[in-house]
């Protein structure tokens, strides 16, 4: 797996560097074709898509957001799949706010071992291997001091889609839960530690969750057809799944 991880580092620092220095007008372009993910793809996720695809066939067949499944280059391997989003926050991207990244998975089948999130824009990497160890790195491979992580600090938490769920806005803010949607879910659930929670309603998609749920598996989840709450606190994980379990979605 150490290959496999420096080859996802590889990619991410490729594709980091085009979107901070080489960017073109034709990359904020929507692609004609409608996304394995159901939604169009801009040019920048394909090119992203095919730097994953340059670095990471290799290990295995790709399942990607933009084109689906990619066939590995390596018949040794082909009881491997990578789930990828080539480019988590796509929308985030267009109107440049600067909250975006992208979501790796590693599964041979069908379990999961490592999982690979990048946040593109100040190039931290967030990695949980096959031995169940979390490292947050930069380019170079080098870990990262975490100093923001105490349980204590939390001021609020991430309430993604929330625009499109207003009666469960009314109970959070009944409950006097702070919570901001910033829109990209791999990279949300990435950071789940350093928040209160982490709630996402809707399309449950595997581009999104596969890589980030394995990273925070240290933490409270709970996961239905339509709805994933992650926490760290226990007190605040019991009382969402409560709430959210008694209302119609």
């Amino acid at each position: 797996m150490f290959a496999f991880i420096t080859s996802c580092i590889k990619a991410n620092k490729e594709i980091y560097d085009y979107v901070n220095h080489k960017l073109k007008s034709e990359d904020f372009v929507y692609h004609s074709e409608i996304g394995e993910g159901g939604d169009k793809s801009l040019n920048i996720d394909l090119y992203a898509e095919s730097v994953f695809e340059k670095h990471l066939s290799c290990f295995g067949n790709i399942y990607s957001e933009e084109s689906g499944f990619i066939k590995t280059t390596n018949e040794n391997q082909k009881n491997n799949t990578i789930v990828i989003d080539p480019l988590d926050g796509s929308d985030n991207f267009m109107s440049s706010l600067p909250y975006y990244g992208t979501s790796v998975a590693f599964e041979t089948q069908g379990d999961v071992k490592v999982g690979v999130v990048c946040n593109l824009v100040n190039g931290l990497i967030y990695i949980r291997d096959e031995n169940n160890n979390l490292k947050i790195c930069d380019f170079d491979g080098n870990s990262v001091k975490d100093f923001v992580f105490d349980t204590r600090k939390s001021k609020t938490g991430i309430f993604e889609r929330s625009y499109a769920f207003p009666q469960v806005c009314n109970i959070l803010f009944g409950e006097n839960l702070k919570y901001r949607s910033p829109g990209a879910v791999a990279l949300s659930l990435a950071n789940a530690r350093y928040y209160n929670f982490v709630l996402f309603i809707g399309s449950l998609r595997e581009f999104d969750l596969k890589a980030a749920l394995y990273i925070c598996n240290d933490l409270y989840i709970y996961q239905n057809d339509k709805l994933l709450i992650v926490s760290k606190n226990k007190e605040i994980f019991f009382i969402l799944k409560k709430l959210l379990n008694n209302i119609r979605l």
